[in-house]
């Protein structure tokens, strides 16, 4: 079935993350060639000769949808024989969490924001690395709040929790939540308060330091021009 001397290609493929209209949403673009015309995608594409994994990463992303300048985080090897209908190709595949804001999309209809609880028709296994994304993401929640990288640099408690929620995909109990979270390390207690509307201002925090505890787990940011 398999012609065993053929030599593979290599990918790159990144979930990137964001909070959108109080949802979770992933960054896709559009597929303008077979395999799969016209389906959404997670940005990607192939590693080239002289590159290492993270350097093809930022290209791919700053060719694909114009973003650059963000955290990124190996996720996990996909490498089903069959995971690509024509070729053998193996993808090593990151996932981000980023501030909408901070975020430059490229002004292309086939470049967009999709809620993660209500995804297009994907091409490939892409449906499988985002929900492997979501997993990963839930369970660094347990070792050190990477939902601060979804907020902006000073945040309130109930934005925090709303973030907590939105990844968990279920409702927090506020007063567990405040108890637990206030004892983080590197979160600091700001003398401010927020400005929204009419309700009752709430208190401000930010974080002074993120220790993520994985090897895997880097800032790749663009170089800065003078």
């Amino acid at each position: 079935m398999f012609n065993e001397t053929k030599t593979h290609e290599i990918t790159v493929d990144t979930v990137i993350l964001t909070l959108k209209d109080d949802s979770l949403q992933v960054l896709l673009v559009r597929r303008e060639h077979e395999p799969f015309k016209g389906k959404w995608a997670i940005p990607g594409g192939y590693i080239r000769m002289s590159e290492d994994l993270d350097t093809a990463a930022v290209r791919v992303l700053k060719e694909k949808t114009n973003v650059d300048n963000i955290y990124l985080e190996q996720l996990y090897t996909f490498g089903d024989p069959l995971r690509h209908p024509v070729a053998r190709v193996i993808t090593c595949a990151y996932f981000a969490l980023v501030r909408a804001n901070d975020v430059s999309v490229a002004d292309d209809e086939n470049v967009a924001w999709h809620r993660v609880d209500n995804l297009p028709p994907l091409a490939f296994d892409h449906k499988e690395i985002i929900q492997y994304s979501l997993k990963r993401t839930r369970e660094r929640l347990e070792l050190c709040p990477v939902a601060y990288q979804l907020l902006n640099e000073k945040f309130t408690l109930t934005e925090m929790q709303r973030a907590y929620e939105l990844i968990m995909g279920k409702s927090l109990d506020k007063r567990n939540f405040r108890k637990k979270v206030i004892q983080t390390e590197g979160l600091i207690e700001l003398n401010e308060f927020s400005k929204t509307g009419s309700k009752r201002p709430a208190r401000l925090y930010t974080f002074e330091s993120i220790k993520l505890d994985s090897k895997r787990a880097h800032f790749i940011k663009k170089e800065k021009t003078e």
